[in-house]
């Protein structure tokens, strides 16, 4: 028998007090893993939303709003600023977006109001269906997830706050929260809303050649009091501080459950030392040193938490798709699967092992063959 046969063997004797042990670290991977898919998913999703349509930077308010109405957590910006920002040395275009989250048919999802040649819609496949009429007022074109959310064909109606539409088009992009997004006119969004000539965020296209850092400081230089250049997420104060304190929580629970899982795994193992100080006698009668004693004992802890960390991987991603399915996060942002996230959960199972081993090892080392074997 191998020595790593033997250690997978001796963690699984008592299998009820291993397995309770490995879904108490499992509930504490699980709940890193879920919201770092989620914040990986804010994040995605924003990104998407700031390089609509491949543009090179966007523009926000730099007024902050608390009413909630803009999803940048930023006051909305007038159409006038269009010829502002065209009228700069090297924008090609700017194209303005009015962002907005409504119950569509009971369900909350995200709204998109465009103009006719919107440069944002460019890298959506009309997959069913054809792309909304110039100047229908009652046209919106819905992406494929979307389309499976609410269960809606071509020519089929929605409701969308007090107006109904005709469901002209499928789209397909490829990234899942583009994919569960509705897009209309802009007109029709300011209907809705009652909120004429608002945009949420102006897609800004530089023109081939043009340095986009000279660009965005040039309008910083001429305008900086009132707007704000974006070229990233980080740059969104308001996403980036609901990012960061989503990464911090997600730390802290790591942290927590490094903590209170070690604790457990320490009285897991410290109970197999005592229940095996006989046997631990015997291996070192026979000629194991303490060396051999050490790794066995954290290599014991450390199976179990590998394989929490696996049942807890497992668990945190069922949840996280549970949360999508029941439509609780909306067509706002979806998970975003990551290696990263996987590492971190993996890497804090880790530590809890070697924390909550190391000690029942040392311990079991430090035995003499004559004291263990003498134990009753």
């Amino acid at each position: 028998m191998s020595f790593i046969t033997l250690i997978v063997k001796n963690t699984f004797r008592n299998k009820v007090r291993s397995l309770l042990t490995i879904v108490g670290i499992a509930i504490g991977i699980a709940t890193i893993i879920s919201l770092g898919l989620l914040s990986n998913g804010l994040t995605s999703s924003f990104d998407k939303t700031i390089h609509s349509g491949d543009s090179d930077f966007s523009i926000l308010s730099k007024q902050q709003n608390e009413t909630g109405d803009n999803p940048f957590g930023t006051s909305t910006l007038s159409e006038d600023w269009l010829n502002k920002i065209k009228g700069i040395s090297g924008v090609k275009d700017a194209k303005g977006v009015y962002l907005v989250v409504l119950l569509v048919e009971n369900k909350p999802m995200s709204l998109g109001g465009i103009s006719y040649d919107d440069l944002t819609l460019k890298d959506n496949t009309i997959i069913n269906g054809r792309n909304i009429a110039n100047n229908a007022d009652n046209e919106v074109i819905i992406g494929k997830l979307a389309s499976e959310t609410l269960n809606k064909s071509v020519d089929d109606e929605i409701n969308i706050g007090d107006e109904r539409f005709k469901v002209v088009g499928i789209f397909e992009s490829g990234n899942s929260n583009q994919d569960d997004s509705i897009y209309t006119l802009i007109n029709s969004v300011w209907k809705i809303k009652k909120n004429e000539g608002v945009l949420s965020l102006i897609s800004v296209y530089i023109e081939k050649g043009a340095d986009v850092k000279e660009v965005t400081k040039d309008i910083e230089n001429k305008y900086g009091e009132n707007i704000s250049t974006i070229t990233s997420v980080s740059d969104v104060k308001r996403i980036a501080d609901l990012r960061n304190m989503i990464t911090g929580v997600s730390w802290a629970i790591s942290l927590l459950a490094i903590i209170i899982g070690g604790i457990g795994m320490i009285n897991t193992m410290i109970m197999i030392v005592f229940e095996r100080t006989r046997e631990i006698g015997v291996l070192k009668a026979v000629g194991w040193s303490r060396t051999d004693i050490l790794r066995m004992i954290l290599g014991e802890s450390l199976v179990l938490t590998l394989f929490s960390a696996i049942i807890g991987s497992i668990i945190g991603v069922i949840v996280v798709e549970a949360l999508v399915s029941a439509g609780i996060t909306g067509s706002i942002f979806h998970p975003v699967f990551t290696l990263e996230t996987f590492v971190q959960g993996f890497i804090a199972a880790i530590l809890v092992g070697l924390f909550g081993g190391l000690y029942p090892a040392l311990k079991a080392s430090k035995l003499t063959p004559t004291e263990a074997l003498r134990y009753e």
